[in-house]
């Protein structure tokens, strides 16, 4: 069976300037004498030797400097590439080589301008100082709970403490060895990667990962915050100093500040990313060769539509809260009216109240406009024209005595009660219509 190497294209080249730039340093080292910053970074050459600012990353002085950027190139560039693509880790690789050797320049030729010590001035910076912090924020930001166990179980330590050890070790041997380059350098490769993560690297959005068209800028996710990259004792000064300097940052238009909608994508996003894990990048079997892309396609998908899940249930929920809520009363005192309320004057509370069936508001719509078209002689149940054609010519006999009222037989009481009966039935028909 043909051997296939597992290694991304970019990590390849990587790997490759390291081992060529490495030995070509040794080999300028011993061999000219004073050629060695034809490769390293020294402030004081840097201005004619522009491209040391990419080469000192991948010259190691010795073979164990070597292995050590070897393996963090390899294990770590593997996953990177294949989590963010070959041209986003691109792009992150050219900012940590670059920046931090410019700062750490800018640094020593402070620091000589204040003291005038030449020596500061000749330092050699180089070295993958920057990158190995540079990829422990990034596994941070990525799998921050993930697990790594190390001696068979002996030594477990999560991959979000991984920083700020680097930084503390790197602190201590630059005060007591005087290793003060490497201290520089992790320092400014932390903050580079920090700030270009969390403000600025274009990143899919995980919960549309399956449209593959939506994108975020920045990680505004609680987690990836400052003060959580330090022990829970020191969080909160460290939180006070931080929030001090972005609302400065801020406030001079420098960062744009994170919205509370940002800050609750980002942590779905950080969920979505965790729950994915660290995949086994140091497993070379033929069953577990192949994690290409579009297995990692297929993940992100799974991922996207179980973050989508969640998100769908909270918004259920919510809605669900709302509508257990009571409405506020209307003016009429009925809780939850749909419609506004109608002002009821006595005469229509009455009328309303009327249960008798003669009653035109409690009788159909079609007959009060048949009865209004009649002028009224019409009026259904309990009415003169229900009654008997006998008892109606007896009560018409006795000029209307019979029917209880008080009028007499053409009386002009009699005739405008007529036509205000009229009126009425024109009204109500109206109101029907």
């Amino acid at each position: 069976m043909q051997w296939r190497i597992n290694i991304p294209p970019l990590t390849r080249i990587l790997l490759l300037l390291l081992f060529v730039f490495s030995v070509s340093y040794q080999a300028l080292r011993y061999g000219v004498e004073d050629a060695g910053h034809y490769l390293a970074l020294i402030p004081q050459w840097a201005l004619f030797t522009p491209w040391v600012y990419f080469t000192a990353t991948y010259s190691e002085q010795n073979i164990v400097t070597i292995c050590i950027a070897g393996a963090t190139i390899l294990y770590g560039g593997k996953y990177l590439e294949r989590a963010w693509g070959s041209m986003e880790f691109g792009k992150f690789i050219l900012l940590l080589t670059l920046l931090p050797n410019f700062v750490a320049s800018l640094i020593y030729v402070f620091l000589f301008a204040i003291s005038r010590n030449e020596s500061l001035a000749l330092v050699v910076i180089q070295g993958s100082i920057a990158l190995q912090a540079a990829f422990l924020v990034a596994f941070k930001q990525l799998v921050p709970e993930h697990t790594v166990t190390i001696l068979k179980g002996a030594i477990k330590i999560r991959v979000k403490h991984f920083p700020s050890i680097f930084l503390a070790a790197n602190t201590l041997s630059g005060i007591i060895l005087g290793t003060d380059t490497a201290l520089v350098l992790a320092w400014v490769g932390f903050m580079t990667s920090w700030t270009y993560l969390r403000f600025y690297k274009i990143q899919p959005d995980l919960l549309n990962a399956s449209t593959g068209s939506s994108q975020l800028r920045g990680d505004a996710s609680e987690t990836f915050a400052f003060a959580y990259f330090w022990p829970d004792a020191i969080q909160p000064p460290v939180a006070v100093i931080a929030d001090s300097i972005y609302n400065t940052l801020v406030t001079f238009r420098v960062c744009t500040p994170f919205t509370a909608e940002d800050v609750q994508t980002g942590n779905e996003q950080a969920t979505a990313r965790g729950e994915g894990g660290l995949p086994s990048i140091l497993n070379r079997s033929g069953s577990r060769h192949g994690r290409n892309k579009q297995e990692e396609a297929e993940r992100r998908r799974a991922l996207a539509l179980k973050a989508l899940d969640q998100r769908l249930h909270a918004a259920s929920a919510n809605n669900k809260q709302q509508l257990s809520n009571p409405q506020p009363s209307d003016p009429s005192g009925r809780a939850g009216s749909a419609f506004p309320a109608t002002e009821l004057t006595s005469e229509n509370q009455a009328m309303a109240d009327n249960t008798n069936p003669g009653n035109f508001a409690n009788r159909p719509k079609e007959e009060v406009q048949a009865a209004a078209q009649k002028g009224g002689q019409t009026t259904g149940v309990g009415g003169f024209h229900d009654m008997d054609p006998d008892k109606q010519k007896d009560i018409a006999s006795q000029g209307g005595k019979a029917s209880g009222g008080s009028f007499e037989p053409g009386s002009e009481k009699a005739k405008e009660a007529g036509h205000t009966w009229e009126d009425f039935l024109g009204q109500m028909a109206e109101k029907w219509e």
